[in-house]
């Protein structure tokens, strides 16, 4: 348990907990398989959240748009590389086996990565590991939960491109006459993308790991990681920008970066993901339930010394 202090003084101790806790649970080594596991899920999974949102706005638009996004994220090489994913995935298959084929694949595909995500999660949070009886049950629920998470992606894509919309139409009237329009723009724009990040680390917080967690808890992680992941955006771009670590893959380059930034970025989701673990534990629900257990035993023992009390006083006659 974390001692009290200041909210600063508790902050500090918590992000220091979360660093120690990052290292012990070997999370460079989880990072480098989700990034492992990303690069063959990333197509798949953005093709289903492009035809969700698609249904609405049309398949170029939420493509652009799901594009522009990565674009302002991994820089122009990273989106280009996707780019090149998605139209490799999109391709139409000739023939119904075929297409039903290629529609099973881009599921499993698109849901591998959260398997290993949960497979993460479940360590950081110091679940036991699932019976061998129950594998399969498990195996099926989590490949549910991961597409009920891409479906969800689809949707924030949605609330993206609506407010995106908006934000285009109030531009077309104001942008004239209001001179601080586009310091305003950018502005809602920073909110948007911290608004969609924070929502959907937070539904990843909640719903992967095999643990019963609160949206208090849940809300406190994501903010945290959402600041991170701005912050480390920008560290990954300058780092990577300036070393030139790429030059040497030649036409791989733009893959080469891709799976780079995806690995540090892994590496800033989990450290979320044990500030989220350090704050339940020590600040949230779950430090509140094990007070709750420990004045129960208290309780309970005090009752057991009171009846050795009476026994010994019962022999001593």
């Amino acid at each position: 348990m974390l001692k009290g202090g200041t909210r600063a003084q508790q902050a500090w101790q918590m992000t220091v907990a979360a660093i120690n806790a990052w290292i012990d649970d070997f999370a460079p080594s989880m990072g480098a398989a989700i990034a492992y596991y990303t690069i063959f899920s990333i197509a798949p999974m953005l093709v289903i959240a492009i035809a969700v949102a698609g249904m609405l706005f049309g398949h170029d638009a939420a493509q652009g748009e799901i594009v522009n996004q990565i674009r302002d994220i991994v820089g122009t090489e990273g989106a280009f590389a996707i780019q090149g994913l998605l139209k490799s995935v999109s391709q139409p298959r000739e023939g119904l086996i075929a297409a039903a084929i290629s529609v099973v694949t881009l599921v499993i595909g698109a849901t591998a990565v959260f398997s290993e995500l949960q497979s993460a999660l479940d360590r950081i949070w110091r679940i036991p590991a699932v019976k061998r009886k129950s594998g399969v049950w498990q195996l099926a629920r989590t490949r549910l939960l991961s597409f009920g998470l891409i479906i969800g992606l689809g949707f924030l894509l949605i609330i993206s491109l609506v407010v995106s919309a908006a934000l285009a139409a109030l531009g077309r009237w104001w942008g004239g006459w209001f001179e601080g329009w586009q310091l305003l723009l950018q502005m809602l724009n920073f909110v948007l993308s911290f608004v969609v990040f924070s929502t959907l680390f937070s539904m990843i917080y909640k719903f992967m790991p095999r643990v019963t967690l609160s949206w208090h808890d849940v809300w406190i992680g994501a903010v945290a990681t959402t600041v991170l992941f701005i912050i480390g955006k920008y560290l990954i771009g300058l780092y990577l920008g300036s070393t030139g670590m790429t030059s040497g893959f030649g036409a791989a380059g733009s893959f080469a970066l891709l799976l780079l930034w995806i690995y540090y970025s892994a590496q800033i989701f989990l450290l979320g993901a044990e500030f989220t673990w350090i704050y339940a534990n020590n600040f949230g629900s779950r430090a509140k339930r094990q007070r709750l257990v420990n004045t129960v035993q208290d309780h309970h023992v005090s009752i057991q010394q009171a009846q050795q009390v009476v026994r010994a006083g019962d022999s001593a006659r």
